[in-house]
C-alpha cells in the first residue's frame, strides 16, 4: 500500500472479502472498544464463556471428583497440548500444557543444562522478555558451581558462542520491536557449538506459522493468554522435541509427571515422554478455556491469520505515516512485514501518556518502557474498519495533543 492513499473505502472493500470475517462473531467484542491489545491478552470467545458455565455448573457441580475421569480432566495437559501442537510444528506427542511461562521456561532451561554437565553457561538477550533472562538468572544461582548468564542478541550470536555455552534461550518474536527472529538459523549456530536451543513463542503461537521441528529447535515455551486467547492467566505450553524425551528430567518432579501417579508410591519414577513435564494438579478450569479458544485458531488457521496479520500491520505503518505525519511517532518495529510479528511499535518521549490518552478514547493499546506505543494486531478479532477508526484516534490525540495532561501521566501498576 506504500504511496497509495488509504481510504475508509480501502478498509471496506478488505473487509468485505476478508476470509476470517466470520470469526470476529465467535468473540465478544465490546461496544465503543478498538482493541490493539491483543498481543497482551486476547479477547474473550463467546465459546469460553460457555465452557465455564459447563465445566463449573455441571462437572464440578454435578460430577464432582468423577469429572477426572468421566469429562477428560486428566487428560488435559496432554490433550491440549497435542491441540496446540500443529500450530507450532510440533508433534501432538511433544507439547503439553502446564504451568506458567516462567515455570516452564525453568524446566526447559534446567533440562537441557543438565543433559549438557559440563558446560556451565547459558546464553539470552539482555532485551529479552524480563522474565526469560530472570528466570536463567535464578537457575544459575540456584546451581552455583560456575554457573553463570552470558548476555548477547542474536545477531552477535557468534560472538559468545563456546565450548562453555549448555543453552541458549531466545524469543523468536521480540516482545518489543516485533522483530522475528531466523530460528532455523540461529538453531543450527547453537547446535554447531554443542548447546541446545529453546525458543520462547509467546508473541509467536497463534500469530504467526511456526516450525520447531523443521528448525530442529530443542525446547520451546509458551503462554496461552495472548493470540491463543484462552484468557487472562491462562496455561502455558511446553515443547520438547521426541529425541530428547527419554532423557530430560524435569526439576520440579511433582506427582502428575510420575510414571503411575495412582500408585503413590514414595520415590519418583519419571512418566515416558512429555508427560514427565507435568509437574501439579492441572488448572481445569482455565485449561478448559483454553481448550476452547484453540479450537477456534486451529479452524481460522495460521496461514489465514497470518496473511492478514502481514496486511494489517503493513497498513497500520503506512496509515500512521499518512494519517498522523508530523506527529513525532517513530516507527521502532522492522519495516518489512515478513520481519514482523503482530504488533507493531512506535516510540515517541511520551509514549505513556499517549496510550492513555487513547485509552480515554477507547482505543487500547499499552505501552512499553522506555517510550514505546504498542499497537497489537489480532487478525481473527480486529477489523479492518477498527483499524482505520483507530488510526483516526491516535490522529485527534496527537494533533490536540490530549496526552499532555496530568491525568494521562500518572502511571498505573500495569502499563
Amino acid at each position: 500500500m506504500a504511496g497509495d492513499t488509504i481510504t475508509p473505502e480501502t478498509m471496506a472493500a478488505r473487509d468485505r472479502s476478508d476470509p476470517l470475517r466470520r470469526f470476529r462473531d465467535a468473540f465478544v467484542v465490546p461496544e465503543g472498544v478498538i482493541y490493539l491489545d491483543g498481543n497482551s491478552l486476547g479477547m474473550l470467545p463467546r465459546a469460553c464463556a460457555q465452557r465455564a458455565r459447563t465445566v463449573v455448573e455441571q462437572e464440578w457441580g454435578r460430577s464432582l471428583i468423577n469429572s477426572w475421569n468421566e469429562h477428560g480432566w486428566i487428560d488435559m495437559p496432554l490433550r491440549i497440548g497435542a491441540a496446540i501442537a500443529p500450530l507450532i510444528g510440533a508433534g501432538g506427542d511433544e507439547v503439553v500444557v502446564c504451568d506458567s511461562t516462567s515455570v516452564n521456561l525453568f524446566k526447559a532451561l534446567a533440562s537441557a543444562t543438565a543433559q549438557r554437565p559440563d558446560r556451565r553457561t547459558i546464553v539470552t538477550n539482555d532485551e529479552n522478555f524480563p522474565t526469560d533472562v530472570y528466570i536463567a538468572e535464578g537457575l544459575c544461582r540456584l546451581k552455583g558451581n560456575g554457573y553463570r548468564l552470558r548476555a548477547a542478541p542474536p545477531d552477535r550470536l557468534a560472538d559468545v558462542l563456546g565450548d562453555d555455552v549448555a543453552a541458549v534461550a531466545y524469543s523468536h518474536v521480540d516482545y518489543k520491536s516485533a522483530r522475528i527472529e531466523p530460528m532455523s538459523e540461529i538453531t543450527a549456530q547453537i547446535h554447531a557449538c554443542g548447546a541446545l536451543a529453546i525458543w520462547d513463542l509467546s508473541h509467536s503461537a497463534g500469530a504467526l506459522p511456526v516450525d520447531l521441528n523443521g528448525a530442529n529447535a530443542d525446547f520451546a515455551v509458551g503462554c496461552g493468554y495472548k493470540y491463543l486467547n484462552g484468557g487472562p492467566g491462562a496455561p502455558a505450553f511446553l515443547f520438547a522435541a521426541r529425541r530428547h524425551h527419554d532423557h530430560m528430567a524435569n526439576p520440579l518432579s511433582g506427582w502428575l509427571g510420575h510414571a503411575a501417579p495412582f500408585e503413590f508410591g514414595s520415590r519418583y519414577r519419571p512418566a515416558p515422554g512429555i508427560a514427565r513435564m507435568i509437574t501439579g494438579t492441572p488448572p481445569v478450569v482455565s485449561m478448559a478455556l483454553l481448550e476452547a479458544a484453540v479450537g477456534i485458531i486451529a479452524d481460522a488457521g495460521m496461514q489465514r491469520l497470518r496473511a492478514k496479520s502481514i496486511d494489517m500491520t503493513s497498513l497500520l505503518v503506512d496509515l500512521i505515516a499518512q494519517e498522523c505525519a508530523g506527529a513525532d511517532l517513530v516507527l521502532a518495529s522492522p519495516p518489512d512485514a515478513a520481519q514482523r510479528g503482530s504488533h507493531v511499535i512506535f516510540a515517541h518521549p511520551d509514549g505513556y501518556a499517549i496510550v492513555q490518552a487513547l485509552k480515554a478514547r477507547g482505543v487500547i493499546g499499552d505501552f512499553r518502557a522506555p517510550h514505546f506505543v504498542r499497537l497489537g494486531v489480532a487478525p481473527i478479532t480486529l477489523s479492518y474498519a477498527d483499524l482505520w477508526n483507530g488510526v483516526q484516534q491516535i490522529k485527534a490525540v496527537m494533533q490536540a495533543r490530549e496526552w499532555d495532561q496530568d491525568q494521562f501521566r500518572t502511571r498505573a501498576a500495569v502499563t
